[in-house]
């Protein structure tokens, strides 16, 4: 455990970090040839400023053995109370590597949103990694983002997520999951695990408390997901 904290640390203090940071999904390199899927998230942020939900609707499909491109609606409720449609993603991941050929596996993701009704854009390219130690893995996410568009000042960010689970059931993995932002590191406990089925169709679920440990203001996440593939 101490060898993992110091590796994160590390990577945290080489980074210029983003101006702020939503917990989100802290994704694997793996892809599953003609893979198929529907995926919805949760999320709930609160601060000092009020409480923010967030909600993710996907649909995904494989491009090729090693390539998957999905499309995601995003809806969020403001302070105020408001909800509806906050965004629209395109998503690709790429598999670099073959599961366990090398030291670790390696993958890239790029990511184009548009906010609704605003001329507002966002480009992510993230690499992801996940390096297996007997029936432990660490999964690393390194983001650079750029957001652009008329209505916000152009600028890059970056973004790191981390997530070290142990593998003590296929439907019961209990984790630690890091995120970091400009001001803002975040940590917490989650649990996530996986149902198959026949052939490749399988049912998994995440779910993740994240709270900020940098500051005096409060700041939690409570973050769930549920994905089917087929």
């Amino acid at each position: 455990m101490r060898k993992l904290l110091a590796l994160l640390t590390l990577m945290y203090s080489s980074l210029s970090m983003a101006d702020g940071i939503v917990v989100d999904k802290v994704y694997h390199p793996y892809i599953l040839p003609n893979e198929r899927k529907l995926e919805w998230r949760f999320m709930s942020r609160q601060s000092d400023n009020g409480n923010l939900l967030g909600q993710r609707l996907a649909y995904g499909q494989a491009l090729g053995e090693n390539l998957i491109m999905e499309g995601y609606l995003a809806f969020e409720r403001d302070t105020s109370d408001d909800f509806g449609l906050a965004a629209y993603e395109v998503e690709v991941r790429w598999q670099l590597s073959e599961q366990g050929k090398n030291w670790a596996d390696w993958g890239v993701l790029f990511e184009v949103e548009k906010q609704h009704q605003t001329e507002v854009w966002e480009a992510n390219v993230g690499l992801l990694m996940e390096k297996e130690f007997y029936r432990s893995s660490l999964t690393v996410n390194l983001f650079t983002v750029y957001e652009f568009g008329s209505q916000i000042r152009d600028e890059f960010e970056t973004e790191l997520r981390a997530q070290y689970r142990y593998r003590l059931h296929p439907a019961f993995q209990p984790a630690i999951e890091l995120y970091t932002g400009e001001d803002f590191i975040g940590i917490g406990p989650g649990l996530m695990g996986v149902h198959r089925y026949e052939g490749q169709k399988q049912l998994k679920y995440e779910i993740a408390f994240i709270s900020g440990i940098n500051g005096d203001t409060k700041d939690h996440t409570l973050r769930f997901a549920l994905e089917w593939e087929f």
